[in-house]
């Protein structure tokens, strides 16, 4: 079994195939359901943001997995096969490893260096957990990502310097409205981006914001929240939203809805300038709302073409070392522990040889001391500990590296090992508790 990345992003699409691709919240589960019902995955998570799509799956053959993700992805975008293709990129094993470490470090994202492909990564990892989704194999991988963006990003300090998609998005509000200082806002949609538009507002002293949510009960909080940080704001319902757009000074729209909820109607009156930031994908705004006289229209595809050939301003070279010393020390570990069945095999086999001598012993000498068959089982025992001792070390050693796959199949037929015996102990393991590795 490997790990299959399928994907397509801002470097290899435009946002209207992202568009058709992408998958929103709530239809994550059925997607995931579609995965691992197919006949060659048995583990899948589906990472959805504004500027990519991407399935990891555990795979038991590379091009029968390949069909199978390809299908579903497929036949939720409507898309045929081949124009599919255009756009896709494939990694296996090392690779995709490499790439899923690469992506959590927000080195391949649209704004490099930003933070907040972490969280994404980490809700795509629960909302798999919830579907029943992954095992133990995107347990491990994910988790370890997530450990690797995190020390990436406080070892080199991206965060410092990497801004994100919602601040270069109002950085051309602040362009437009000569600042955003004592403007009002209007924040449409209250999930992670609501909250990072909502947070960057704040630093920009916004001077106050108005948060619309299908549940308005998850816009109050949001609010709230603002409030305690002393930026004056409320929250209503989407039923509002004519009427609060013709307030705002800047909109940032960023629902996942799957289809557009701030109409060219919503802003056909507007006397002064207004720019609208479209972060949804598929889009939350109609087309025709960029065309309004006075209306600056600021979405994925015109940053996409803006940042596509900018320099990033950042020196990455620290950061992708780091991911690359840590992709290799992850694949050493996971090669080392492939080869520690066969040596729990080895040694029980070793015990049952002892015993078995140590039976056939007390047969031929029955009136042999208790104190003495002790000792002597002791001591054989201690003989074979210190006989298998090196080669068992050694093993796992020789195990970690590039081509140390051949080690465990040396050691089973060395020493005649069922080579059934290292599958039925991985089988055995316990379940996944839960908690980060």
């Amino acid at each position: 079994m490997s790990v299959l990345a399928i994907g397509m992003s801002h470097r290899t699409a435009d946002m209207r195939v992202l568009e058709k691709v992408s998958v929103g919240a709530p239809d994550v589960p059925k997607l995931l359901a579609e995965l691992v019902e197919c006949a060659a995955v048995s583990e899948a998570v589906l990472v959805s943001t504004c500027n990519r799509v991407e399935v990891y799956a555990v795979v038991d053959a590379f091009h029968a997995g390949l069909a199978d993700v390809v299908g579903v992805l497929a036949r939720h975008s409507g898309l045929g096969m081949g124009e599919l293709h255009d756009h896709l990129y494939v990694h296996y094993a090392a690779a995709a490893v490499q790439h899923l470490f690469t992506v959590t470090a927000g080195l391949d994202s649209m704004v490099v260096g930003e933070a907040q492909i972490l969280g994404q990564v980490r809700l795509a990892y629960q909302a798999a957990r919830a579907a029943g989704s992954v095992g133990r194999t995107l347990h491990e991988l994910v988790q370890q990502a997530l450990r690797i963006g995190k020390r990436v990003h406080s070892d080199t300090g991206l965060d410092a310097a990497g801004p994100s998609v919602v601040g270069e998005a109002l950085s051309d509000a602040e362009e437009v409205l000569d600042g955003l200082a004592g403007r009002h806002a209007l924040i449409v949609g209250a999930g992670s981006m609501g909250g990072l538009a909502a947070a960057a507002l704040r630093r920009a002293a916004i001077g106050s914001v108005t948060v619309a949510n299908r549940t308005e009960a998850n816009g109050a909080r949001l609010a709230a929240s603002l409030r305690e940080q002393g930026v004056p704001a409320d929250a209503v319902g989407l039923d509002d939203l004519p009427a609060r757009v013709a307030e705002a000074d800047v909109v940032v729209a960023c629902t996942g809805a799957g289809g557009a909820v701030v109409l060219t109607e919503h802003v056909a009156a507007r006397t002064r300038p207004l720019v609208v930031c479209d972060l949804g994908l598929p889009r939350d705004v109609e087309d025709g709302v960029g065309r309004v006289p006075g209306v600056r229209l600021v979405d994925l595809e015109s940053l996409q073409r803006r940042l596509a050939d900018a320099p990033s301003g950042l020196d990455t070279r620290a950061a992708k070392d780091m991911v690359a010393e840590e992709v290799r020390a992850y694949l050493a570990a996971q090669r080392s522990a492939a080869v520690t069945p066969t040596v729990t095999a080895l040694r029980r086999r070793a015990a049952e040889v002892v015993d078995s001598e140590l039976l056939r012993l007390d047969t031929r000498l029955p009136e042999l001391d208790g104190a003495v068959r002790d000792e002597l089982a002791r001591t054989v025992r201690r003989v074979v500990d210190k006989l298998l001792h090196t080669p068992t070390v050694r093993v796992k050693e020789l195990a970690s590296g590039p081509d140390g796959s051949g080690y465990a199949d040396a050691l089973r037929e060395l020493f005649g090992l069922d080579p059934s015996a290292p599958a039925a102990l991985t089988a055995a393991d316990p379940i996944l508790d839960g908690r980060p590795s």
